[in-house]
């Protein structure tokens, strides 16, 4: 006999999980007593806010490919955590939130901290459940491990009642996670595709998802390159593709380059893999219209709710990236130019003007490209200053990217930790806003307890930038909400153990991050950004003179 917390340990260890992140609660307090005796195997991360935990876990999923586990009391820990299940679910991300619940002899009486997990993350979640016994521990977490990984990978959500978890039960534990095999095209399916691809003038390869392996990968480049078809990324998973390749043009997502919209507009065929054609990807749905689109479509997805969701395509194959990458066979065709013009246009967006800041952020991600090695793993949250790492760092084969498809603020330093407890030798880089780091910038307490210290730049223009840019654009020089006032960010990452520095000019940057990649204890390089230097190639007060401009006009 044990108990359900031991059980549910059990199988947990048994399914393959070794990190959980969390903040403890009363509430599952069973589980944390299980915990204690799988050190070194299973470990709890202990986190200072439920929301970063949660961050932690989908990044985890995301990078790993296994689900990301967060573990957290009921009612306002849930709903702290809320924010990661949706990143995770935007992102096709694994992960398994387990959330205490009321006993159940209180359920229904609104007790202290109730909630209804079932309809609260019913249609956030792949799957919101709730275990009432204990003997059916074993099932539902089998059921959810393998939920959250397969078909369009996603979060799953378990609550898990208090006196069920104290109950004794003589279940057996899982013996391991159920290998499920990646659905594979059918040869019909992939020699129609090839025929259409064939008979195109302009073909495209549009690419996403988190679901991919290293031979997946491999096999699609050499299809590409064989090919010489132009692949395009989804927002943010410009990782996913070798962005050295010579077929490799460019991200489909916010601040969409001009040449990547004429990409998927001008395109005749397009084979989408692994992508669920969001609103970023799809410059708000207008590249392709909604239902069929002018461009003959091939949408291949493991999942068949993904396939005909937005857009009908001519062909839909429900597989597997990888298992149809590694299917394909090169076809030929008379679309050099369009490659070659594809790939000139991406690498011509790298020529910037100097930014008027007294960093330049141009500059320090030129600097950034030669000196981090080829594993290095970069995250980001949201805001403007995301351009940097989405649009000006070049990806190879080893390296990754962890950012948002939410949108969700925050989300790049407990990424970064994530990613450090996951990979601890590996060089990791969160890029932060002023507003998006203090949004999760008491996780830096979790980074030192774990031993997990990213380097983090913080880009500090002292505003809200994404949304002072839309106030100028639609509101010019009415300036409401947008202006902060900020702490010293090196006395305050010194306060948590790390080493911090304040880089005042583009000429400090080598120097400053040199000494950042040397540190044994974390870094955080605290950016002089000027407001002005909100875009590359627009600055705020030509935004404002734009919008005045226009008005004067009407």
């Amino acid at each position: 006999m044990r108990s359900g917390g031991q059980l549910l340990v059990e199988c947990l260890v048994a399914l393959g999980a070794a990190k959980a992140f969390g903040v403890p609660g009363e509430s599952y307090l069973a589980v944390l007593d299980a915990l204690h005796d799988t050190a070194g195997r299973l470990d709890f991360v202990l986190c200072r806010n439920e929301g970063g935990a949660a961050f932690m876990a989908a990044a985890w999923g995301k990078l790993t490919g296994q689900p990301g586990l967060c573990m957290v009391t009921r009612g306002p820990g849930a709903t702290n955590a809320a924010i990661g299940v949706h990143t995770a679910m935007q992102d096709s991300a694994p992960m398994i939130l387990f959330v205490g619940q009321v006993g159940t002899d209180m359920k229904g009486r609104e007790a202290f901290q109730e909630l209804d997990y079932r309809a609260v993350f019913g249609g956030m979640a792949k799957w919101a459940v709730e275990i009432d016994h204990a003997d059916r521990i074993p099932e539902i977490l089998a059921r959810a491990w393998t939920t959250a990984t397969t078909g369009r990978p996603g979060p799953v959500v378990i609550a898990l009642p208090e006196d069920m978890l104290t109950s004794p039960t003589d279940a057996a534990p899982l013996a391991g996670p159920a290998r499920v095999a990646e659905p594979a095209p059918t040869p019909d399916a992939v020699a129609e595709a090839r025929a259409m691809l064939s008979d195109a003038a302009r073909p495209l390869i549009l690419i996403g998802g988190c679901n991919w392996t290293a031979e997946g990968q491999q096999a699609l480049r050499a299809f590409a390159e064989a090919s010489d078809i132009p692949v395009i990324a989804a927002f943010r998973y410009q990782d996913r593709f070798d962005n050295f390749s010579p077929v490799y043009a460019g991200e489909a997502g916010v601040g969409m380059p001009p040449h990547v919209k004429a990409l998927i507009r001008d395109a005749d065929v397009i084979l989408a893999i692994n992508v669920r054609f969001g609103e970023m990807t799809t410059d708000g749905y207008t590249l392709l219209d909604v239902p069929v689109p002018a461009q003959r479509l091939i949408h291949v997805h493991a999942s068949d709710r993904e396939i005909g969701k937005i857009y009908q395509p001519v062909l839909g194959i429900q597989a597997g990236p990888n298992a149809f990458a590694r299917a394909l066979s090169p076809v030929r065709g008379d679309w050099s130019d369009w490659r070659r013009d594809a790939r000139k246009a991406w690498e011509d967006g790298f020529d910037l003007p100097p930014q008027p800041s007294p960093v330049d952020m141009g500059m320090v991600t030129a600097h950034l490209r030669d000196v981090l090695p080829p594993d290095a793993i970069l995250t980001n949250g949201a805001g403007n200053f995301t351009v940097w790492p989405n649009k000006f760092y070049k990806f190879g084969p080893e390296a990754r990217l962890l950012a948002p498809q939410s949108g969700a603020m925050g989300y790049g330093l407990p990424a970064a930790i994530a990613a450090k407890v996951a990979h601890p030798g590996r060089t990791v880089v969160c890029f932060a806003g002023d507003g998006d780091f203090q949004m999760t910038c008491q996780e830096l307490a979790t980074s030192v307890q774990a031993g997990a210290q990213p380097i983090v730049l913080v880009l500090n223009n002292g505003i809200y930038g994404t949304i002072r840019a839309h106030q100028e654009r639609h509101y010019p020089a009415r300036v409401s909400g947008t202006t902060m006032v900020n702490p010293d960010f090196v006395i305050l990452a010194q306060a948590y153990g790390y080493h911090a520095e304040r880089v005042a000019t583009t000429q400090d940057f080598p120097a400053a991050f040199a000494r950042a990649l040397a540190s044994t204890t974390g870094a955080l390089l605290d950016l002089d950004i000027s407001p002005e230097a909100l875009t590359p190639r627009q600055t705020l007060s030509q935004m404002r003179d734009a919008a005045l401009a226009a008005r004067e006009k009407v």
